[in-house]
């Protein structure tokens, strides 16, 4: 890890249901080192995931002097507070009402803040990404469930209840945007359809076969574009951002959804506002929850 021991650095965290990406970046968000572990949440729970944070920002204690941690995580969170208010125990157990913020402070001396993971990659989006230069965004995160995030005047919106842009929630034709738009739904049509177990499918086989020619999977993208593109209307008759950004795992397929979206939104959206509302896809990939974690601390402390 080479990098100059004078400059300020910070660890940033973003922590998910499956790992825990970590690194070590200079107020512009360049990073001097970056790694993962497994999140373990099923065996460890909450306090497992407290106790993994704390291993990563020893490690780097050991070779310097840290400015500040930024954490991303999953759940509703007390952005002020910097408190974790609720999480699925289902899908991290005993994480609900964890004093993040207070814990790390307490323990290290050094100031931290604690946002949502999908708020993170906004920020990061809206910082160093796809959404650069934006005063307004809202971003969709598409993967096993479904996330979004409002930013205008470069802040996030959380609402009064911290639940601002839980899109999950939102009704569209046909039911919700977490039943329809998910590659765990497109999963389960496509199961249904081919008379196959879920088990023996993932999202980046069915767009392989789609593009191939296989015409149930087309069809079951088609009709998740559709549901999509649903909810981006609702959105912008809401918000009328000026940017939309996509991310999450299916949206890596950016070559073969484009044309899609952009048909669906064409056909669904007044011709003035289609031609004025951006859409655009995620640029950070991996990166954007820890930029977003750094950009919420460094915001939070001007």
């Amino acid at each position: 890890m080479m990098d100059d021991l004078r400059k300020k650095y910070y660890v940033c965290v973003d922590i998910g249901g499956t790992a825990i990406k970590y690194g070590l970046a200079d107020e512009n968000g360049v990073f001097a080192d970056k790694g993962s572990v497994p999140t373990q949440a099923k065996q460890y729970g909450g306090p497992g995931i407290v106790e993994k944070v704390k291993q990563i920002i020893r490690h780097y204690l050991k070779d310097r002097q840290i400015a500040g941690v930024g954490i991303s995580t999953a759940g509703i969170i007390d952005v002020k507070a910097g408190f974790v208010v609720y999480v699925m125990p289902e899908s991290i157990p005993d994480y609900s009402n964890t004093p993040f913020k207070s814990i790390i402070e307490n323990e290290f001396g050094i100031k931290c803040t604690v946002e949502n993971d999908v708020n993170c990659a906004a920020l990061g989006e809206m910082w160093l990404g796809a959404g650069r230069g934006k005063s307004s965004l809202f971003a969709v995160t598409v993967g096993t469930s479904i996330g979004g995030c409002v930013l205008y005047g470069g802040k996030v919106v959380h609402g009064a209840t911290n639940s601002a842009g839980e899109i999950a929630y939102m009704r569209i034709p046909g039911g919700s945007m977490q039943e329809l738009v998910t590659t765990t739904h497109l999963i389960k049509d496509v199961a249904r359809a081919k008379s196959l177990s879920e088990a023996e499918l993932n999202g980046e086989m069915i767009f392989d076969w789609a593009k191939r020619g296989d015409t149930v999977c087309r069809k079951a993208i088609s009709d998740l574009v559709c549901h999509l593109a649903d909810g981006i209307v609702n959105i912008v008759a809401v918000l009328n951002p000026e940017i939309i950004v996509l991310g999450g795992g299916i949206m890596a397929q950016q070559e073969y959804l484009r044309p899609l979206i952009d048909k669906e939104l064409q056909e669904k959206l007044a011709p003035n506002v289609y031609a004025g509302t951006q859409v655009e896809f995620a640029k950070l990939k991996n990166d954007a929850g820890m930029i977003g974690a750094l950009y919420n601390f460094l915001s939070q402390e001007k």
